[in-house]
């Protein structure tokens, strides 16, 4: 059973930046498509941002393009989500997911992601 562990977030002010990280339990996310959604309250989940390893292509939410970067670790074990200059509207709780098995047209969408971290506040002050 593959574990997402998800780290960083908190309280920033606007314009400000934070990193999220999320690795799997021992495992590597070779083969793996690995992405972001967020949600906020009231609101539904959306998609954020999602790294395909092999190959190492990136995907972005036009909400966040240009201004958040995902990246993964050389020994392909943690994905991380670097956020600049952040917005209030960024605040949410920002999940990472993580599939093997999620073909191309489905990336920006949470359906087919089979397993889930549990969660980090994001909170971003005007």
């Amino acid at each position: 059973q593959v574990q997402l562990v998800e780290s960083g977030g908190g309280l920033v002010q606007a314009g400000g930046s934070l990193s999220l990280s999320c690795a799997a339990n021992g495992r590597t996310f070779s083969g793996y498509v690995t992405a972001w959604f967020r949600q906020a309250p009231g609101k539904e989940r959306e998609f954020v941002a999602a790294l395909k390893w092999n190959g190492r292509y990136t995907y972005y939410a036009d909400s966040v393009k240009g201004r958040f970067t995902i990246s993964g670790d050389n020994a392909k074990t943690t994905v991380l989500l670097q956020m600049n200059s952040l917005k209030p509207e960024d605040t949410a709780v920002y999940y990472c997911a993580a599939s093997r098995t999620i073909i191309q047209s489905s990336i920006r969408s949470g359906i087919q992601y089979a397993h889930w971290g549990q969660g980090t506040q994001v909170t971003v002050s005007s």
